[in-house]
């Protein structure tokens, strides 16, 4: 009898401190920092904490918002110094200058509005690797991450923009191929050595973090919607190195086709990208303000 106690006192243990581990993840996952559930997503944290910042974060500046401890919008320009991207149909334009043309738009306008921090992956033509991008985000704790991209295709009547959100499969062999060019910067994920239930953990937030995700891509689609031109399924998704580590609610945008005149025409200019910066500034501030009535 009283082995089978110490044996059921045994399981009762584990079983509370597995109960703990999930609570302490679901926290980070919604806040960026474990054992703090209360803060908000991306919330500035005050008190003497020193953290070591790569070479990567350093040079990043957050922009403030009108209210003291909003979350922080994270935006990555995609591409970028030895990596230009695809280039315009006209020979005019490169995918990583209007890239940035159009994050520091976005950046702009959401600091104007006031609701939220945002800080940008990279503000001039330099090179990040996959893994420094999402490093900045997860240093940073950024309430959401927003990689900004310009598509390209053979067929030069391809047109209009797709939001991919983070999934382990693909929803089309089109995201699947895309995905694959885009993760070929980066080495595959780490794969540290796991317990059973650090791994069940993981899991439990990575599969939150996908759903956030998704939501996240409707609700961008959503303010798209009757604004800007969409491909005829706008909302694709696939497994994304840089989506998944960032570690926080992530979509990439596919603005337009740059192989595509018209699409081309609008992306190159303030005007033609402006409908789609507002759709993307709704959705985000929406998106944060949701996520912290929860």
């Amino acid at each position: 009898m009283d082995r089978n106690r110490k044996i059921g006192l045994t399981i009762c243990v584990v079983l509370l401190a597995a109960v703990a581990l999930l609570a302490l993840a679901l926290a980070r996952a919604r806040t960026g920092v474990v054992g703090d559930a209360i803060a908000l997503i991306g919330e500035a944290r005050t008190g003497g904490l020193t953290l070591v910042m790569p070479d990567s974060v350093k040079g990043v500046r957050v922009r403030e918002a009108s209210v003291p401890g909003r979350p922080i919008v994270l935006i990555d320009p995609g591409h970028g110094g030895r990596d230009p991207g695809a280039p315009g149909v006209s020979g005019a334009s490169r995918e990583k200058d209007l890239t940035l043309a159009m994050s520091q738009e976005l950046a702009d306008l959401l600091e104007q509005r006031g609701r939220v921090r945002v800080a940008l992956t990279r503000e001039d033509d330099k090179y990040l690797t996959l893994e420094q991008r999402a490093a900045i985000a997860r240093h940073l704790r950024a309430g959401l991450f927003l990689s900004i991209h310009m598509d390209s295709a053979p067929n030069p009547l391809a047109k209009g923009a797709t939001v991919y959100s983070l999934s382990d499969v693909a929803s089309s062999e089109e995201a699947a191929r895309f995905a694959a060019s885009e993760n070929r910067d980066d080495t595959a994920l780490s794969s540290e050595a796991d317990d059973n239930v650090r791994a069940l953990l993981a899991d439990v937030a990575l599969r939150e973090q996908m759903e956030d995700s998704a939501a996240l891509a409707e609700r961008m689609l959503q303010r798209a919607a009757g604004r800007i031109e969409l491909r005829p399924r706008p909302h694709q998704f696939a497994a994304f190195h840089v989506l998944r580590r960032a570690e926080t609610p992530a979509v990439l945008v596919e603005a337009g086709y740059i192989s595509n005149a018209d699409d081309e025409a609008k992306l190159m200019t303030k005007e033609g990208r402006a409908p789609l910066v507002l759709a993307l500034a709704q959705a985000v501030e929406a998106d944060l303000a949701a996520r912290a009535t929860r």
